[in-house]
């Protein structure tokens, strides 16, 4: 029986390091410890660890481009203010370390062929994950084609395998129910967004953890994240209670059309329902009334997805983070 070749895996379990301070010593990186970079080299001797060459030249004949898949309809992108402070933040910290960003649509079956033929292609290094959704098709692609991806949110259903830094969606909403409850507001809806997107799922989690049997079925109506899907969320919750006196919207576009349905609606925004928000996105300061809102912050959580990747690129080992969030008041509640 031909004896199996020591992996890299090996040497780390001898080592008794990570397999990401294996990486680092084995190609000569300085940010290691002495003693971890003695227990490598001793690890290597007693496993008979070989170097793969052709391997190691292949992985470093990187493109320099990283591409960022935004898997939603390209309108959003143009609508939406959250987007354009994603690429800003990626394409200057890419651009530190000469890199370059690829923009790729993949809110439909086309769009997701073509990001898949791309990363076949071996055209990237790696791929950020944009507004994701659960059972997207196209992560299972990505896989395939062996490309490292960091999502800039967590990815439902693959929490463990696809690494995110986000912000803290649950204690977030938790917070802006709290202040509508503290405010005296009995009838309290909420306008989520896609129940198969972390924003949407985890903020009305923190929603109904406030509300509990109060948030019932009629309370809460689903959305899209837009803003003409917010206007028509917010039509239909008032006609399923008509007396709502508050309203927790998921995202600060959607709470926008909101605002223009209760105008509509001859409702006074905060005197007959309180309206908070989710993002601090520009919107919330533009809004008539403005908007109280929960900050999430955006331009940190793009630093950090982007520092995830560029760390995984590098054979580090890699923990997801959750970023906190804060209530911002203004004149809608």
């Amino acid at each position: 029986m031909t004896r199996k070749r020591p992996t890299i895996h090996d040497v780390a379990a001898a080592s008794g390091v990570s397999r990401g301070t294996v990486s680092r010593v084995l190609n000569g990186k300085a940010n290691v410890s002495l003693s971890a970079e003695a227990a490598v080299r001793r690890a290597v001797a007693e496993t008979g660890y070989v170097v793969n060459r052709a391997a190691r030249s292949l992985k470093t004949s990187r493109t320099g481009s990283i591409v960022m898949v935004l898997s939603e309809p390209q309108e959003r992108l143009f609508e939406d203010p959250n987007f354009s402070v994603l690429m800003r933040v990626a394409t200057n910290q890419l651009a530190d370390r000469d890199m370059s960003l690829v923009l790729m649509i993949a809110g439909d079956d086309g769009g997701r062929d073509r990001v898949a033929r791309y990363l076949r292609g071996g055209h990237a290094d790696g791929a950020l994950l944009i507004s994701t959704h659960a059972g997207d098709p196209l992560l299972d692609e990505i896989e395939r084609a062996g490309v490292p991806a960091v999502a800039l949110g967590a990815v439902l259903g693959r929490e463990s395998v696809i690494p995110y830094a986000a912000a803290d969606e649950r204690g977030g909403a938790r917070a802006m129910a709290e202040y509508l409850v503290e405010q005296g507001r009995r009838k309290i809806g909420m306008i989520t967004g896609p129940l198969d997107t972390p924003g949407g799922s985890l903020r009305l989690e923190g929603f109904t953890s406030v509300l509990g049997r109060k948030a019932g079925k009629q309370m809460v109506v689903h959305s899209d994240y837009t803003q003409a899907g917010g206007e028509a969320a917010m039509h239909r919750l008032l006609q399923n209670v008509p007396d709502l006196d508050a309203v927790f919207v998921a995202s600060d576009l959607m709470a926008a059309g909101a605002l223009q349905a209760l105008h509509a609606a001859g409702r006074r925004v905060p005197e007959d329902v309180a309206v908070g928000g989710f993002d601090d996105s520009a919107i919330a300061s533009a809004t008539r009334p403005a908007l109280t809102t929960v900050r999430q912050p955006l331009a940190k959580v793009a630093e950090e997805t982007v520092r995830l990747l560029l760390e995984l690129l590098e054979d580090e080992e890699v923990e997801s983070v959750i970023l906190p969030t804060k209530l911002i008041v203004r004149d809608s509640a």
